[in-house]
Order: C-alpha cells, then structure tokens, then sequence
C-alpha cells in the first residue's frame, strides 16, 4: 500500500476542519451538477452516444434560421452562404481542440481555459463573455417563443416572454441527468418537424431552388467580400456554442480500446460538428426566407426572418391553417426548451464559478439560474431581436478572442512550441493567478477588432473585425508565451500526491482520496496535498472545492522556486 493510501485510510476517522459550509455545500453532486470542477469518473456513466445526443440537443435552437434569414435578406444568398462557410470553418478547426479536452479530461471550458493561458483568476474574464453569450442567446431563443406562443395562442408578447423564461428553470435545477433526458426522448420530434417542411420545399417546388441562388437581397449588389465578410461576422457570433457542448461533453466516459471509434466520433460530431449542423439551418432558415418573399408576398420579408412564420408558411402549403399553426408552434416551443436549458444551465456553471473564486463564497447554482434569467428577460422585454445583426456583430469579436486564443494555446503552445504544460491544470495553488499569455492576447484580439466593428480604422475596414479578430488571437497567443518563456503557466508542478493522476489509458484515475476539510472522498485529479498537516504531522489532503470556498488561503501550497 503506497504511503498516500496508507495516510488517507488513517484519516477518514479525523473530524473535518469546522468553517466549511460552503465547501460542503459545493459537494451537492444532484443538484449543483460538478459546478466547480472536473466531473468525475463515478458519475459518468452514459455512454458516448448518448453524451452525444444530449449535447447536439442543445442546437436545437432556431436561431440559427433567423440568423440566416437576416444576412441573406441584407446582403444576398450568395454573400450569406459564403460567409456562412467561412465562419463554420473557423468554428470547426478552432472546436477540434477544445472538444478533444474536455472529453479527454473531463473538463468544462472555463477549467481548460484557466490552464490554457489564462491563470486560475484571469479565466474570469472568459466566463463573463460565455455568461454573456448564454443570456443574449436565451433572449433570442426567448423572443422566437413568444412569437410562436402570440401567433397561435395570442398571448401577447411581454407574457409570452415571462412564460419562455419559467418554462426552463424545473428542466434546470437537476442538472445533467434531467437535461439528458429531456434533449434525447424531444429530438426525434423535432427532427420531423424540421427536416419535412424544407424536403417539401424542394420536392414540389424545384424553381424555389434557381429563386433562392438569385436572390441579391435588399442590397441588390452581387458577390462581394466586404459583405461576405458582415455575414461571417454575424455567424461567428456562435463560436462560443462550443462552450455549451463542452458541459455535455465533460460527462464522456473513459476513452478506452474497446470504445476509441465511438469516442472519437462522438466528441467530434458533438463538439466542432455541430457548426454543420447549424450552419444547415442558417441556409434553410434563408431559403425558407426567400421563398416566403417571393412566392408569397415581397412584404412577407417583414416577418420571414421570424422562424415561426417561416415554418407556418411551408405548413400552410402542406396541410389544413389550424394544423399548419398547431406543428408550428409546437415545433418553436420545443425547439425553445431544448436550448434554453442549455443556456440556462450552461449560464449558471459561468456565473458560479466565477463568483465562487472571486468571493470564497458558495451561493449555489439555482442562485444564477435565476440571475441568468433575470438578465434574459430583460433583455426580451427591451425587444433585442430587432437590433439582432447589430449585437450578434459585436459579440462576435469578444466570442472569438477568447476561443481562439486558448485553441491557439492548446494546439501550438502545448503540442509545437511545448511551453504551455500539455496536460490541463486549473486548481488553486497550482496555476498562478493571472497569466499575461492568453490575457493579454484576448485584450489585443478583442480590443482592436471591436475598434475596428466600430469604425476606428475607418468604414472599409470595419466589415473585417472578425477576421481581425481570429489572425491577432492566432499570432499573439505563441508570441506571448514565447516571450515570457511559459513562465506563467504553472506555479507548481508537484501536487504532492505519489498516487498517479492518470491510468493505463491515459484517463483522469479514479482513485479516491479524503479531503479533510470536507470529510469527504474525491478522485485523484481534484486532490492536492494540503500545506496544513494532520495533528501528528503526517500527510493530509484536500480537494480543490474546499480550496475554491477557502478564505483563509491556509490549506495552500507554496510557489515552487
């Protein structure tokens, strides 16, 4: 037995240190759903497949035909869909890398992100931006119910927002094993009530086919990069959807022989796959679009970027008015709920976390559910859907700094230039607390393409800021570390646990230890050895929870010299 063994079965019959009510609360496995660390093998128990599905549930939503409805309608079917392909590129390569972590390592986003160039307080920031990115799109999601909810039941918009915000928080509360549940028995459903009205399209009205490559949109002016370009922009907006595939993908199982191909083929159909999937519907959400303005009536473009008329017009070619309006609001309130659980969830992990480090203070998950909620309705209520362009814009460039700088950590940093540790780190006391590698990258990055989206170098230009956004993220993040020699990445390199952190296979061990704050056991890779030691002076351990809620900094190892 070796001598960590030995010392953690000796000190289960020692009492917990008393102050740690908020490290104790954090460990409420059901309800807070692994907020603040890495999720641990015990728990993990779907296999690939359904992880998967789970996760490609929460693209479910229909923003994505508004989405492509909007910039084809501004700016024509040709610019739109080459920038559709353009952004879902960029999506792609930058997801690969992030995905493979966090199936890997069982990591959420903001874990990666912490030891990926950013420092255990400096990935903050991040989660502010993915906070951000779930309440603008839960607003969004939102807004589309409550139109569907006003056109079929005639509920008036401002109640149809309050209901589309209640709706999700039972689905939320529970976590993984609800929100699993939910996306995999509604996904057949929604599937069929998709895909049918687009086949029928096609099928019975071929000439809607040469109609829609024609369309130039209000602009009227033909392929042109600048507009290629505003179109990207808006798309890349959704990069940090990513992020919420990550909190599904976090629950994969061990990555073994026996399961490899499956592995594989779920962390990359559910991580950066799912921008084909969503790049898909921007295209259909456009042809629909075109084909409502063109066979029905040119002043339907009023509406034809609101999915749920867009669904309701194909339906109403297909069967009697009352169904057509019946599948169609069923189809948006389904939609709705998948990924708005996703938001509100995903949400909720960001705000806690990052409260948690800043504070030592534990309010609980189900606190900023509701403060994510609140942030949303607002925002419905201030009517964002008609500034969609505009915000998506914007948010695009503050999205894309931070994903690609820490992709760009992952695949050049770690693997080509070796200074950033290859194996993911994000515990207190291991990592330093701020590291200017991915800061200051995502300041450049972020920084100057917002200057450029508002006009700072001039009109010409300001098309380009995503681009922008992505090359100084790319070349700044090696740049950096290059120049602080990867310094910054890791405060210490022995946790001062002899016990392996990884198995045979490469994954996260599940040996278990005994945090002696918390009187509980936890896996491996939460563990570090404690600077206060037992009453007889031997070894004790303590979990990165309770370092998380620790006020007093005491149970933290010094810096390695």
């Amino acid at each position: 037995m070796s001598t960590d063994t030995q010392h953690t079965s000796a000190s289960r019959h020692t009492l917990p240190a008393p102050a740690d009510t908020n490290a104790r609360a954090a460990t409420r496995e059901s309800l807070e759903d692994y907020t603040l660390r890495f999720a641990p093998r015990s728990y993990r128990k779907w296999a690939p497949g359904v992880v998967a599905t789970s996760a490609l549930g929460g693209i479910a939503y229909l923003a994505d035909f508004s989405i492509g409805a909007n910039i084809g309608i501004a700016h024509g079917t040709t610019n739109a869909l080459l920038g559709i392909a353009v952004a879902a590129l960029i999506i792609f390569v930058t997801g690969i890398p992030l995905a493979y972590y966090a199936a890997r390592y069982n990591l959420d986003l903001d874990l990666i992100t912490r030891g990926s160039g950013f420092g255990y307080y400096g990935s903050v920031i991040t989660n502010v931006i993915f906070a951000t990115f779930t309440f603008i799109f839960f607003a969004l999601e939102g807004s589309i119910m409550a139109q569907g909810l006003e056109l079929g039941l005639g509920i008036p918009k401002p109640l149809g927002y309050a209901a589309s915000t209640l709706i999700v928080i039972p689905f939320v509360i529970y976590g993984m094993k609800v929100l699993s549940k939910l996306q995999v028995w509604t996904t057949p459903l929604w599937l069929i009530l998709m895909v049918i009205p687009f086949a029928y399209l096609v099928i019975t009205n071929p000439d809607s086919i040469a109609t829609f490559f024609a369309y130039e949109g209000e602009s009227g002016a033909g392929a042109n990069l600048a507009s290629v370009m505003l179109a990207a922009g808006v798309c890349l907006s959704l990069i940090a959807q990513i992020a919420e595939q990550i909190d599904y993908l976090r629950f994969m199982p061990p990555k073994t022989e026996a399961n490899r191909v499956a592995w594989w083929r779920a962390v990359i159909l559910a991580g950066p796959g799912w921008v084909v999937f969503g790049a898909v519907k921007q295209a259909v959400g456009l042809f629909i679009a075109v084909y409502l303005i063109a066979t029905l009536d040119p002043a339907a473009s009023a509406t034809a970027n609101e999915p749920v008329h867009q669904f309701l017009g194909v339906y109403e070619q297909m069967m009697p008015g009352w169904l057509a309006l019946a599948l169609a609001v069923i189809l948006v309130v389904i939609s709705q709920i998948k990924i708005n659980v996703t938001n509100a969830y995903s949400g909720s992990l960001a705000w806690t976390n990052s409260f948690t480090r800043v504070t030592r203070t534990y309010p609980g998950r189900l606190v900023f559910v509701i403060v994510n909620l609140v942030i949303a309705l607002a925002l419905m209520e201030l009517n964002m859907f008609e500034f969609l362009n505009t915000i998506l814009g914007f948010y695009a460039n503050c999205g894309m700094a931070w994903i690609v700088t820490v992709a760009t950590d992952i695949a050049i940093n770690k693997y080509v230039l070796k200074l950033s540790p290859k194996q993911p780190e994000f515990r207190r006391g291991m990592l330093y607390n701020w590291n200017p590698v991915g800061v200051v990258s995502l300041a450049l990055s972020a920084g100057i393409s917002i200057a450029m989206f508002f006009g700072a170098f001039g009109s010409g230009i300001a098309p380009f800021s995503p681009i922008f956004a992505v090359a100084v993220a790319v070349v700044a993040t090696p740049l950096m570390a290059v120049a602080t020699g990867g310094r910054f990445y890791l405060r210490r390199t022995d946790d001062g646990i002899d016990l392996p952190m990884f198995d045979d296979d490469g994954n996260p061990s599940g040996a278990k230890l005994l945090c002696h704050v918390t009187g509980m056991e936890f896996e491996r890779p939460d563990m570090l050895l404690s600077a206060e030691p037992a009453a007889d002076g031997s070894k004790q351990y303590i979990s990165s929870l309770a370092l998380a809620t620790d006020k007093t900094g005491r149970y933290v190892l010094p810096a390695q010299t």
